[in-house]
């Protein structure tokens, strides 16, 4: 019960702070999903995690790394209990078990994930790091996954790194089209196709699409 108060303490929260508004260009379903999104701070999965219909956020689970959440007893309640979240050893020295076996048992299980395939938080000036090849092991191991992009606008903002209290800004959540590994794509087509999906969603891609519009009129 108090587990259950905390995550809705932590969207209500997030959605006061940031608005947390979805648009949705694929509609929402209860399917086997892999949510993937763009990394620029600790509140990433919490923004999409709470853009999605209460319904569906009972069987979504968010890929979070081991090392920063089993630092202290409060990350390590809220990530088991609050979030229900899959926790992977980002260093391959400290693994028990393969990180997309971990996954593939969330998924057996009956649970969608919420992961980010840049593999850490980006904070360059390029609008999205390389994707890590996990995206499309877990893709090639359980073929059936449906794969939504979702970018989140303006998170940065309102958790700037170094900042103890959040701004509060109006955030998006962008979920687009799903997709599926085709039968004859190899790793770096998929993964190129995910990261150009997620990328089209972005305010980037759209000031690209509008500078080549003025300039052609």
């Amino acid at each position: 019960m108090i587990s259950q108060w905390l995550a809705s303490g932590f969207s209500g929260a997030i959605r006061l702070l940031t608005g947390a508004r979805a648009l949705w260009r694929c509609a929402p379903s209860s399917d086997h999903r892999v949510y993937y999104g763009n990394h620029v701070s600790h509140g990433d999965f919490v923004m999409i995690w709470s853009a999605l219909p209460p319904a569906l956020r009972r069987e979504v689970r968010p890929v979070a790394g081991a090392d920063y959440w089993q630092r202290d007893v409060l990350r390590r309640y809220l990530i088991r209990e609050v979030f229900n979240g899959v926790l992977i050893e980002r260093d391959p020295a400290e693994r028990k078990q393969d990180a997309i076996e971990t996954l593939c048992e969330a998924v057996d299980d009956g649970c969608s994930l919420i992961l980010f395939p840049e593999g850490t938080r980006n904070q360059s000036d390029e609008p999205l790091l390389p994707f890590k090849s996990g995206l499309y092991h877990l893709a090639h191991r359980r073929p059936e996954l449906e794969f939504v992009p979702v970018w989140i606008d303006n998170l940065a903002r309102v958790m700037p790194k170094g900042k103890l209290l959040p701004l509060p800004l109006l955030c998006t959540a962008t979920f687009g089209d799903t997709l599926r590994l085709g039968p004859d794509e190899d790793k770096p087509q998929f993964l190129e196709r995910a990261r150009n999906a997620l990328l089209a969603l972005s305010d980037h891609a759209h000031a690209h699409d509008h500078g080549g519009q003025a300039g052609r009129s």
